[in-house]
């Protein structure tokens, strides 16, 4: 019972802690300007918006709490060696990096960059007068890699399952250039989670009371402990032409599994036999860019999913709240039929909708190519097309470009990333 009322109380100092720090509201920041950015986008390219900015940031800080609770529950087992100057040092890194590229602002590169640069100062010979030269480098040489190692690796198994539950909603649909020069539809699932770490840690003078369980990392745990209030982010961004958003998130969790379970077993080995440290901080790298390259060759592979076919229009995805999405209309299936008429163009959808403008009947056709009879009456003041986005054809005003965005570009205009279909100007 004193131990619980004590972790109680660290936890308390930890929360403050953690309401003081800055970085976190940088976090929530850069999730709120993703997000009116995502809307941006929807508005332009679709004339609607398909997300709402603020129901999608207290969400996702809502998930990103009850994320890093159940991480910091599994890390009381671990009992990590980590100080403040750390985090702040971690947290600085991250910020000069996601100016490059937004995908760095992942832990991984930060932690992976700390972890080579302590192995190279410690084979410099005359790494203690470069120390007193540069204060940083105190912190560089004072941090324990395997356990930023670790903290890693359990926030990508916590990500990997946010993106399993919640990949699939944060999906949007986009407009794209294909190989041949076509537009084609696509679904990219981005999120990103402030989670906030509340950390067992070594601490001189910290609690007298020695802890009822044994820590992984808990050989300094003796002297005392306390719990650190570590602010992280989690995210990914993966974009899929060829897939389903449910099969791409569950595709993606995977990946994330897989990264989360070989870094931990690297860390852990790191910490009991320090020569591998070296393998440990390049694979927090390497692997995680590995991933990601994985995944745009599995999809360089694959043929485009997101077009019309002679069965019907594809649809790309469904305006919330939208009489469509009453009727259970899903990304990926057919409008084969509207009010008994065949569809192949956007020209027949609007005719056929024009035969009945009090009612409408559909045939669609789902993922397994079986027929789904809908029907519902059209009132004054429904969606266009029922709320149904249809994938794109050569008619689209504007397509995504697809290359490499730094944070700057990523954020300062709404048409960043957009590209001007020329062909419909010759037209």
């Amino acid at each position: 019972m004193d131990v619980l009322i004590q972790l109680l109380d660290r936890l308390l100092q930890a929360v403050g802690q953690l309401f003081a720090n800055p970085f976190y509201y940088i976090g929530i920041l850069f999730i709120v300007l993703h997000y009116r950015k995502q809307i941006q986008m929807e508005r332009k390219l679709f004339h609607t918006r398909l997300h709402s900015l603020l129901n999608e940031t207290w969400r996702t800080v809502l998930w990103g709490w009850l994320g890093g609770i159940s991480a910091s529950v599994l890390m009381l087992f671990v009992g990590v060696n980590i100080e403040a100057n750390t985090v702040i040092l971690l947290w600085v890194l991250s910020i000069i990096l996601v100016m490059m590229r937004v995908r760095f602002l992942c832990l991984a590169y930060a932690v992976g960059i700390l972890g080579i640069a302590q192995v190279i100062l410690s084979w410099i010979p005359n790494a203690a007068s470069l120390q007193e030269a540069v204060p940083v480098l105190d912190i560089v040489v004072g941090a324990d890699i395997p356990s930023l190692l670790v903290i890693v690796a359990v926030l990508h198994l916590l990500e990997g399952t946010l993106v399993g539950f919640q990949g699939a909603r944060m999906a949007t649909p986009l407009f794209l250039e294909g190989r041949r020069g076509q537009i084609i539809g696509g679904q990219q699932l981005q999120g990103f989670w402030p989670v906030p770490l509340f950390l067992l840690v070594p601490m001189t003078g910290g609690s007298i009371q020695g802890l009822p369980w044994e820590t992984l990392f808990g050989s300094n745990l003796a002297t005392g402990w306390t719990l650190l209030a570590f602010p992280a982010m989690i995210g990914f961004t993966e974009l899929t032409i060829s897939k389903l958003p449910r099969k791409q998130a569950r595709f993606s969790a995977s990946l994330l599994y897989l990264y989360g379970v070989i870094l931990l077993v690297t860390a852990i080995a790191a910490h009991f036999w320090p020569p591998i440290l070296l393998v440990g901080a390049v694979l927090s790298i390497a692997l995680h860019e590995g991933l990601i390259r994985y995944n745009q060759w599995v999809e360089d592979k694959l043929v485009p999913f997101y077009v019309h076919s002679q069965q019907g229009l594809m649809v790309l995805s469904v305006v919330p709240n939208s009489p469509a999405h009453e009727l259970g209309i899903q990304t990926g299936e057919l409008i084969h039929k509207v009010n008994g008429h065949k569809i192949k163009t956007k020209t027949d959808l609007h005719v056929a909708m024009r035969l009945n403008s009090a009612f409408c009947r559909l045939e669609v056709l789902n993922e397994q190519g079986e027929v789904r009879f809908l029907q519902r009456a059209i009132y004054s003041g429904d969606h266009h097309q029922l709320g149904i986005i249809l994938a794109p054809d050569q008619d689209a005003l504007y397509f995504l470009e697809q290359r490499p965005l730094h944070l700057f570009s990523y954020l300062r205009s709404k048409l960043t990333g957009l590209l001007s279909n020329d062909s419909t100007k010759s037209m």
